[in-house]
C-alpha cells in the first residue's frame, strides 16, 4: 500500500458555474484556469500521482500544452488511473477536503463522490469529500478562490 496527498487552489474569475468532482455547481463566478480548474480532481490527481512516485499534474498534463484548454478534468483523472494501473497500481481509497466560503457545497457531495468513484473504478464508499470555510480568513474566506486537499490508499 501507498499513500499520497494532493493540493490545489484557484482564483475566482468571470464565469456563472464552477466544477468540482466533476460536478458543474451554479455559481456568480468562474474558476481561472487552463483546464475547467476542477480543484478537487487535481488535488486527486496530484495525490494519486504521488503516491505512485510519478511526480504532479503539471508534469503530465502541463498548462503550456494547447491540448489540455478547457479540458474537462474528469479525462485527466481517468488517464491517471490507467497509468496507475500500467504500474499495476489501483485506487484504494480517497479521503478529500474542498475549501470554500462560496458555494455551499453540501447539494452536491453525493454527486461528486459518485462521479470520482466511477473514474477512479471504485465504489462510492471509497470516495470521501468533506466541504468547509475557513471563517472568512485567508483567500479562501475572502472569496477570492477555491482550494482543496485529497489523501489516497494505493495498493498492487
Amino acid at each position: 500500500m501507498r499513500i499520497g496527498h494532493g493540493y490545489d487552489a484557484h482564483r475566482f474569475g468571470p464565469g456563472h458555474h464552477i466544477v468540482l468532482g466533476g460536478v458543474s455547481i451554479p455559481h456568480d463566478q468562474g474558476l481561472v484556469a487552463h483546464s475547467d480548474g476542477d480543484v478537487l480532481i487535481h488535488a486527486l490527481c496530484d495525490a494519486l500521482l504521488g503516491a505512485a512516485g510519478l511526480g504532479d499534474i503539471g508534469r503530465h498534463f502541463p498548462d503550456a500544452d494547447p491540448v489540455f484548454k478547457d479540458i474537462d478534468s474528469r479525462i485527466l483523472l481517468r488517464r491517471v488511473v490507467q497509468e496507475l494501473q500500467q504500474l499495476g497500481f489501483r485506487p484504494g481509497n480517497v479521503d478529500a477536503t474542498v475549501i470554500a466560503q462560496q458555494p455551499r457545497l453540501s447539494n452536491h457531495i453525493e454527486t461528486m463522490q459518485i462521479r470520482l468513484a466511477e473514474d477512479l473504478g471504485i465504489d462510492s464508499m471509497q470516495v470521501n469529500i468533506k466541504a468547509t470555510t475557513t471563517e472568512k480568513m485567508g483567500f479562501t474566506g475572502r472569496g477570492e478562490g477555491i482550494a482543496a486537499h485529497a489523501v489516497v490508499l494505493i495498493h498492487a
